[in-house]
Order: structure tokens, then sequence, then C-alpha cells
């Protein structure tokens, strides 16, 4: 039987991870989180100007990172940057597949040519990263740790976003397969769910009046932040979560366990459902 876990088990130091979508938000937090635990991280992301800042804030950090721009969407375009990532660093430890996307539109009146671009960036990339990744892991027998980021809407309705959230509970299901297949060659593979992450993107396109509704939402009183989905990322990538597979971990501040839970703003009192309506 494995002895105690030693702190250092949370140490990244000597591993190689890619990310994808690091060049803001959610996965430059994620990057930079990589760095700061010892990783060498690569940055892989549809903008080279935003992929180099990441790369470039980590260097000056004292971190190791180098920007790969790709669209991801293309497999051919993603298979070569994950050769050149294992060509420079010698292999590929951690994968995370954050890249996602999604635009609000009621299901009346989509079509299939809006399907298809959700499907293609938000399930077809996470196919293509983890088996491309899983490849490399596999071949080198050290096994890895694959964690792809999901949304709270795999798991609940989102009207305006159904295939959207098609596409991601895709993912859910595809990563406790992906689990199962992996795991014989020391592969982990879980998901991260986030709700509301308050992002450059996110702030920048929500009025202060909404975001002042957040902490009534949320059960623990604020919205979440990059950092908050790094932090359970590094678990996931790190000895810590060594036996921990197959999962997808909620990183909501309690919402997905709320329900439609929500405090009232006047008296603080828990309602199901909308505001009561004032005399």
């Amino acid at each position: 039987m494995p002895g105690a876990l030693d702190p250092t088990a949370v140490s990244l130091a000597g591993r190689v991870a890619a990310i994808t979508g690091a060049g803001a938000g959610i996965g430059a937090g994620i990057a930079r989180a990589f760095a700061a635990f010892g990783a060498a991280v690569v940055v892989l992301e549809r903008d080279p100007a935003t992929a180099t800042r990441t790369a470039d804030a980590i260097g000056a950090a004292g971190g190791t990172a180098i920007a790969i721009p790709v669209d991801v969407r293309d497999g051919d375009a993603l298979h070569a940057a994950l050769d050149a990532t294992v060509a420079r660093f010698g292999a590929l430890h951690v994968m995370v597949n954050n890249a996602g996307g999604t635009f609000h539109q009621p299901f009346l009146e989509s079509g299939e040519k809006g399907w298809d671009a959700l499907l293609r960036l938000n399930l077809k990339t996470v196919l293509a990263g983890t088996q491309l990744a899983a490849r490399h892991m596999a071949a080198t027998g050290h096994g890895g740790s694959i964690v792809n980021v999901v949304t709270i809407e795999a798991m609940r309705a989102a009207p305006g976003y159904a295939a959207y959230a098609a596409a991601k509970a895709g993912v859910v299901s595809f990563t406790r397969t992906a689990a199962v297949e992996l795991g014989p060659h020391g592969i982990r593979v879980n998901a991260l769910a986030p709700d509301i992450c308050l992002t450059e993107g996110l702030a920048a396109m929500v009025p202060a009046e909404e975001q002042a509704r957040w902490p009534h939402m949320i059960p623990l009183g604020r919205a979440g932040s990059p950092d908050d989905l790094a932090g359970a990322a590094v678990f996931l990538a790190s000895d810590l979560a060594r036996y921990v597979t197959g999962v997808t971990l909620h990183v909501d501040g309690g919402t997905h366990a709320a329900g439609g839970w929500w405090r009232e703003p006047a008296d603080e009192q828990w309602l199901l459902g909308p505001p009561r309506r004032r005399a």
C-alpha cells in the first residue's frame, strides 16, 4: 500500500502541461497556476498575441512556458502542436482541454450549421485533444492527467444554448468512458464544471447591475475566478488526485448543489425560483 502523502505531492515539478485556450480567462489562470507549481507550460491558443502574452507573463514570474498558436478545431494543427510540445520538452504529462465557446440562440431559430460549429468547438476538440495527448502518454508509459473544462450547463437546462449544453454534456459522458479506457495506461481523465466565473470577457459583457445579483445566486456569496478553477486543476493534475478519475468536479460556489435556490436580497431568505413580487 502507498505510504502517507508527502506535502510535495501537490508539486508539478518535472511535468509538462499543455492547455488549450490558455491565452485568457480560465485557461490563462490554469497556465499560471501550473507554472507556479513547477510545470513547464505550453500555451495552446488561436490568437498569437494572447498566447504570447500568457507565456511571457509566466516567464516574467520565473516560470517556464512557451506559446504555440493553434486553432484546436484543426485536428492536424493540434496534432502538430502536441508533437512540437514533446519535441521541445521530451514528454507530455498533463493535457487541459479548455478551449470552447458559445452563442445565444433560441432552439427553434437554430440550424445545423450552428449546431455543427458548437459541437466541433466544444466536443470534437476534446475528443481530439484527449486522444492525441493520451497516445503520447501511453507511448512513454509514465501515465498522465487529462482535465476537460465543461460547464454547469452540461447538467441543467440551458434555454438558448441547447447545442452548447448538449456538447458539454457529451464531454462529461466522454470523460467517464475515457477514464475507464485509459486507466490501464495510468492516465486519469477528469472534468471541471464552473458556473459564473468572472473572466476578463465576462466582466466586460455583463452590466454591473447584473453582477450585483450574483452574491445572492451563489451559496458562497461571490462569483468564481480563474484562480478558483486553477486550484482544482492543479489538484487533478497532481499526485494528490492520483486515485481520482472519471469525475466531474463542480467548482461553482455551490450553485449546482443549490438547484435553483437563492437568497432574497431584501431579507436573505432562501427562495426557489424568481424573487418575490413587491406590492
